[in-house]
């Protein structure tokens, strides 16, 4: 990803780790957020760790500089990151309410974390977790509690260049209820409709 050659070259430059190593679904979801961090500190290297065949999704986000492999089974939280260098000077946990994402980033002692509150890890401020909360909202909420602005509905992505070699089911664009698209599984994580079948166009 370009973008990031720009911004940490060589290595010197101040990075952000956002961790978020689930499915394309729970990506979608997290663009806002994403977007967001993206604005309120322009001049770091955002560095997204995610499953590495979720590189395109997260280009095409244009909030996302480097893809840091990481995945677990199901929604677990991965044992381990393969960060390199300084720690981060920001970490953001958009992965669940922690701990153990929590602590995940904690050990990479980065100079700021962004969390949920857990009892599990009560030395680390935030703000509320709310179960049944989609995730736009939450992780934009998240945000919005340090101080960083966030629109839950910047979500749309760029039409694809070219047509997908794989065409999109016509049950994927009916609608978030009955879709096979992005985030079905959980209400929490549907994507709206109308922005489900550009994103399943382009990957």
């Amino acid at each position: 990803m370009s973008r990031g050659m720009s911004r940490a070259a060589d290595g010197t430059g101040p990075r952000m780790l956002v961790l978020r190593a689930l499915g394309l679904g729970d990506l979608l979801t997290g663009v806002p957020a994403l977007r967001a961090l993206r604005r309120a500190f322009p001049l770091h290297e955002a560095v997204l760790a995610a499953p590495a065949p979720l590189e395109p999704a997260a280009a095409a986000s244009g909030a996302v500089d480097r893809l840091l492999p990481a995945a677990a089974l199901g929604r677990a939280v991965p044992t381990r990151l393969d960060w390199t260098g300084p720690p981060p000077d920001v970490a953001v946990d958009l992965h669940g309410r922690g701990p153990s994402s929590h602590l995940l980033l904690e050990r990479l002692r980065p100079g700021r974390l962004l969390v949920f509150a857990h009892p599990g890890t009560p030395h680390l401020h935030g703000p509320r977790w709310t179960a049944e909360e989609h995730e736009r909202d939450r992780w934009c909420r998240l945000l919005e509690w340090y101080g960083i602005p966030a629109d839950p509905g910047d979500l749309r992505l760029p039409a694809p260049a070219a047509p997908s070699p794989r065409p999109v089911p016509s049950s994927f664009t009916r609608g978030p209820t009955r879709g096979r698209g992005a985030g079905r599984r959980s209400g929490t994580r549907r994507w709206p409709g109308s922005c489900a079948g550009a994103a399943g166009g382009s990957w």
